[in-house]
């Protein structure tokens, strides 16, 4: 029973749950989630540890980068909300403008090997 108390606490919150709509899509790091939800990067990383430690999301890093991505799910329950993040909620007016905004983000990864390209 604790784990779904834990999985409903760390959804009770629209900021975390507009980065959950994210992910559903893609493997994200936090200056995309930032572009995308036009919010801090103190804010973002903040949920994102909450999301982190409920078992919810995992990281990688990449040089100074770090991804973030959903889990696997652990449940049926999981499996039916993960799967609502990429159906029903990407739908949703609130949630498309966060995609659009994803979109239009262009990784620091990627900007720093366009900086390389042109210095050579």
């Amino acid at each position: 029973m604790k784990q779904y108390v834990n999985l409903f606490k760390a959804l009770d919150d629209e900021t975390r749950l507009r980065i959950m709509v994210l992910l559903s899509k893609k493997e994200l790091c936090v200056c995309e989630i930032e572009t995308a939800l036009r919010s801090s990067q103190v804010k973002v990383s903040r949920h994102l540890t909450v999301l982190r430690s409920s078992g919810l999301v995992a990281t990688r890093r990449e040089g100074t980068l770090i991804y973030y991505s959903i889990l696997e799910p652990k449940n049926c329950l999981e499996e039916k909300i993960f799967s609502c993040f990429k159906n029903c909620l990407r739908k949703e007016e609130y949630f498309r403008k966060d995609l659009s905004s994803m979109k239009s983000c262009i990784p620091k990864s990627a900007l720093k090997v366009a900086r390389r390209a042109r210095k050579s």
